[in-house]
């Protein structure tokens, strides 16, 4: 065994388990650094060797400080982000502390919707029609020959947070005034009618080197502003779809420059034109319990795959995949109005997972059969709705 790697954890919400059992399995000194909201979830206590807590995640100059104190008695190599809001502050880190990983200029392009659709747009990558929000003549101009719906969408916000639809200039002047200071941290998009995928990837050495292409039932924003099921199910890897988004992704990965890790990111293909359109990317794992889909799936676990990926590089070594299955498989999510609702009715032999997780129910179902996982999807879909379904208005902030 290699002499271990001290590595840094953050995370203001409670995910990665299973980097942070790898990350040991590996021989890795283990540190957590959390908020103390979340100090009684039920974290792999016997694979962190210092559990650390913070008030607040998001006051990056009290994390610095904290961070670097912490460094006169640890010797740090390797700092990463379990959750999408600590992608930022961990580069900042990396910068302070001068540690190897994406810094804040590489890290815009996984985080920063405008950066990335800049850099991808500059690569002869195909993006719905955008403008910053900064020039109020540009503003007009773009409003002037680019047809509405438009989408007003915060730079940084994960997943649908915090999306507005435009319908008429008027109303878009109305958000801005709302805004006030904060209107420059967002971007202005057409909203594209079309069905929406996504692409979960490992990346080494600047390669794709697995890759699982899904697509989702309804568009995520579609759930989050108008309640439903949130639904995905995966491609069959030889079909049209997934060599049309595995093609687009390979392209958006290369271009953006990811050198090594995983990545989350979502492709829209227009009703209008069959045309496939890159939406957004995250140099993470997928959130809502994506990767459980894709471990069922395939055998891989992205999170601790993640972390033998980056310890290797970290030691100089060559990270290889597992083997690996091909089945097909579908996911179902849902707010429960019962705090923990009964989900054992759904008990087809398909189903392989459950979620565990107070006021919402979920399910993983996986088959040789594709159309069998879609029937499953339908069937359920429908029953979730009776028996489970709850709405809430959509948050303009996150939650944690």
């Amino acid at each position: 065994m290699s002499e271990p790697i001290t590595i840094l954890c953050l995370s203001s919400y409670f995910k990665g388990e299973a980097f942070l059992r790898e990350a040991k399995r590996q021989g890795c000194r283990v540190l957590l650094l959390t908020e103390e909201k979340l100090k009684d979830e039920k974290w792999p206590r016997e694979s962190i060797d210092d559990f650390l807590l913070m008030p607040d995640l998001s006051r990056l100059q009290d994390v610095i400080n904290a961070v670097s104190y912490l460094c006169r008695a640890q010797d740090i190599r390797r700092i990463f982000a379990l959750d999408e809001y600590d992608v930022e502050t961990v580069a900042a880190l990396r910068e302070h502390l001068r540690l190897p990983g994406a810094g804040q200029t590489l890290t815009r392009f996984f985080r920063d919707k405008l950066a990335m659709r800049i850099k991808a747009s500059d690569g002869g990558i195909a993006v719905p029609p955008f403008t910053p929000v900064f020039n109020y003549d540009r503003l007009r101009d773009y409003m002037g020959h680019v047809p509405p719906l438009w989408l007003l969408k915060p730079r940084t916000e994960a997943g649908a947070m915090g999306i507005k639809k435009i319908h008429e200039p008027e109303e878009l002047w109305r958000w801005l005034d709302t805004l006030g200071d904060r209107q420059s941290h967002f971007l202005l998009e057409q909203y594209i009618p079309g069905d929406v995928f996504h692409v979960d990837s490992i990346i080494w050495e600047g390669e794709i080197i697995f890759a699982s292409a899904q697509q989702y039932g309804q568009p995520p924003m579609n759930v989050a502003h108008e309640g439903g099921i949130f639904t995905t199910r995966t491609l069959p890897p030889e079909s049209d779809e997934a060599q049309a988004l595995y093609a687009l992704n390979r392209q958006v990965i290369q271009t953006l420059g990811l050198p090594h890790g995983v990545t989350h990111a979502e492709y829209i293909r227009s009703h209008a034109e069959g045309r496939y359109y890159f939406l957004e990317i995250a140099a993470r794992v997928g959130g809502a319990f994506i990767a459980d889909l894709i471990e069922a799936a395939t055998g891989l676990n992205l999170w601790a795959e993640w972390a033998r990926l980056e310890i290797a590089h970290a030691r100089g070594q060559v990270y290889r995949l597992p083997e690996r299955r091909r089945k097909h498989g579908g996911l179902l999510v849902s707010l429960a109005r019962q705090e923990y609702p009964d989900m054992s009715a759904y008990n087809d032999p398909e189903v392989v997972w459950r979620i565990d997780k107070k006021h919402h129910a979920g399910l993983v179902v996986v088959s040789e059969d594709q159309t069998r996982v879609q029937s499953l999807l339908n069937d359920y879909t429908q029953r979730f709705i009776t028996d489970f379904m709850a709405v809430q208005p959509p948050k303009d902030r996150p939650t944690h």
